[in-house]
């Protein structure tokens, strides 16, 4: 005759073995949070714009309105308040001009624009912004495009294309004299990848077909300096005395 034989299980609580904590009182509730708690302070925000608000019928110097004895004095100290608001990275502005025409001459007289429009349609804030998004924060130009797109303002990626390139002319001599000084620093740390590129013009001698991104950084006195090229040439090439890196030693 088999058996069944069935165990019961003792156990304690945690509570019951090591104890309970000493301070296990609950934090009021009105309690002020302690320091460190993950808030950022208005200081923090120091990229944001800033609005100064007078109070709407006080000014320095007035008879107190609740006693009427003393006067009211301006603090040093504001009261600030932080608002964020979502927008898309380029807003559009679109100017409506009205235009009036004579009806006996024919001719046409055009509202002026307001005052700090510039002739472009895009400025240097946006280009500023798009190469910041794309080289900075690595936002390609089609999540962008599409980004941009769901906000109602069309950014195609061909266009930021050509307002970055058109942007990067005027600071050419920088760039050159980035890599002049990486030319002599005593270290230079340099890697290759590949990169796929619509168009790449070459050597008409030069049977390769690779195309390569060089990230070249130099350690200087003080400072390092990452320069970054793409094309035909690796990084070995590009950090020879023929190459670009090495170019004005």
């Amino acid at each position: 005759m088999a058996a069944l034989l069935v165990w019961s299980r003792n156990t304690e609580k945690t509570s019951e073995v090591v104890g309970k904590p000493e301070d296990s009182k609950q934090p009021e509730d009105n309690a002020p949070p302690p320091p460190g708690h993950g808030r950022n302070g208005a200081e923090a925000f120091k990229g944001a714009c800033k609005v100064d608000i007078k109070h709407q019928s006080l000014t320095h110097g007035e008879r107190c309105p609740e006693c009427g004895k003393g006067n009211v004095y301006g603090q040093k100290e504001p009261k600030l308040l932080v608002r964020v608001i979502g927008q898309a990275p380029l807003a559009a502005t679109v100017y409506s001009l009205q235009r009036l025409r004579c009806g006996a001459c024919g001719q046409v007289f055009t509202a002026q624009e307001p005052e700090g429009v510039g002739p472009d349609k895009y400025d240097e804030t946006a280009a500023a912004m798009i190469a910041q998004l794309k080289y900075g924060a690595g936002t390609p130009f089609y999540r962008l495009e599409q980004l941009e797109a769901q906000m109602g303002i069309p950014l195609p990626a061909a266009t930021q294309w050509e307002i970055v390139e058109e942007a990067a002319q005027p600071l050419k001599p920088a760039l050159d004299e980035l890599i002049r000084q990486s030319a002599q620093s005593a270290v230079v740390h340099n890697d290759d990848t590949g990169m796929r590129v619509l168009t790449l013009k070459r050597d008409p001698e030069d049977e390769r077909t690779g195309v390569f991104t060089s990230g070249i950084v130099s350690v200087g006195e003080g400072c390092k300096i990452a320069l970054y090229f793409t094309g035909s040439r690796h990084a070995g090439e590009n950090c020879s005395p023929c190459g670009r890196v090495m170019m004005n030693l």
